[in-house]
């Protein structure tokens, strides 16, 4: 951001030119150049010039590549998120970001160079949850940048994520507390014929997740976790979680409201006393061994399969369990803030957002509530 004199003079003072480089929006290498007579209005102008780019975000002060970019925030996330996190931020980099952008400067990245990779994922067979993911990660990692001071802009203020218009959302999948019962039954009646007939009890620690998964609301990681250690009478305490991608690694839970502590409906308390019952046949048993012992996640979706067709139930997710039990709760016209304590969601409108639509319409009380005040 040089001065240079220049040839002539106004009132007694020498002509200056004053010229400042910067990165437009296009990505482009540009220059800005003003004339000013004497050196202290060159340096005022130069100072006046700068602070005037800044105020656009669009001076550069560092430059680094994406993938030099991509490094340091990788080192510096490891810090505050779990291994699991790192792990699928390092993938939408990997597979969808860097090999676009990774010797790109971050100083010239622009909204038209952003645009045009939206265009290069959405010709690809990707989900919409996949591309969101991978834009969301992008600007994350810019949003550092621009912490850093490394940039002064986020050129993704500028572009909207990936949005599905064309297609009508699904409705939130779940069981009712009948449908659960029949499913449960079934489950029960396996697990009993698999223990007279081959003497394993292994069937049982199907039956006992489901129940869990159903009567808590518990993510999948949480169950694996649970201890009998983590049982004290009628409560449950969720302390951690389990990431199977890693090993089984053992993690704290999702956030700090989902360190939490339940009370069990009696259903559940005799499921988990029966059970404790048999796995004290175990070798060597104590309080710290796994409730539901050595699970996978891909033989339990495989048994949640031929539970649900055996009943003769459409098969949910796993993960709609966690639904059936807010579904069975909100039904019942359980408080919201209750329903996102037992869920261990950080947010109360995170609970709300997703299953407002499960609470049963009360447009006729509210109007008789209404009439009656005439």
């Amino acid at each position: 951001m040089p001065i240079y004199k220049a040839n002539g003079e106004k009132d007694g003072l020498k002509k200056y030119i004053v010229r400042v480089n910067y990165i437009s929006d296009s990505g482009e290498a540009k220059q800005l150049t003003r004339i000013a007579y004497g050196s202290g209005a060159a340096k005022d102008l130069e100072r006046d010039l700068n602070n005037s780019l800044k105020d656009k975000a669009e001076l550069p002060i560092k430059k680094m590549t994406v993938q030099e970019l991509f490094d340091e925030y990788i080192a510096f996330k490891q810090m505050e998120v779990k291994k699991s996190s790192i792990a699928r931020m390092t993938d939408n980099f990997n597979f969808y970001i860097l090999p676009t952008f990774q010797n790109c400067r971050i100083d010239r990245l622009s909204i038209k160079m952003l645009q045009e990779w939206k265009l290069i994922l959405n010709n690809k067979n990707l989900s919409l949850s996949t591309k969101s993911g991978a834009f969301s990660c992008f600007k994350a990692l810019i949003n550092y940048a621009v912490k850093m001071e490394y940039i002064y802009k986020n050129p993704f203020d500028k572009a909207d994520n990936f949005k599905d218009t064309s297609t009508i959302k699904k409705n939130m999948d779940f069981y009712t507390a009948e449908e659960f019962k029949i499913y449960i039954n079934k489950v029960k009646e396996i697990a009993e014929a698999e223990e007279k007939r081959l003497n394993n009890l292994s069937e049982w620690n199907f039956y006992v997740f489901f129940n869990i998964a159903f009567y808590t609301g518990l993510r999948k990681g949480e169950i694996h976790a649970l201890k009998w250690s983590d049982i004290d009478g009628s409560y449950l305490s969720v302390k951690r979680s389990i990431t199977q991608r890693f090993g089984d690694l053992e993690t704290p839970p999702k956030n700090l409201p989902s360190i939490r502590t339940l009370q069990m409906p009696i259903p559940l308390i005799k499921v988990l006393k029966e059970h404790k019952e048999r796995c004290k046949k175990l070798h060597n048993f104590t309080d710290d061994f796994r409730i539901c012992n050595s699970i996978r996640n891909t033989t339990l979706q495989r048994k949640n399969k031929i539970y649900s067709t055996k009943a003769g139930l459409k098969t949910i997710r796993i993960h709609d369990f966690r639904h059936s039990h807010v579904s069975a709760l909100a039904n019942a016209n359980i408080n919201i803030q209750e329903i996102a304590r037992r869920l261990g969601h950080s947010r109360i409108e995170m609970t709300w957002n997703t299953y407002c639509h499960l609470y049963p319409r009360e447009e006729e009380k509210a109007v008789a509530i209404l009439n009656g005040l005439s």
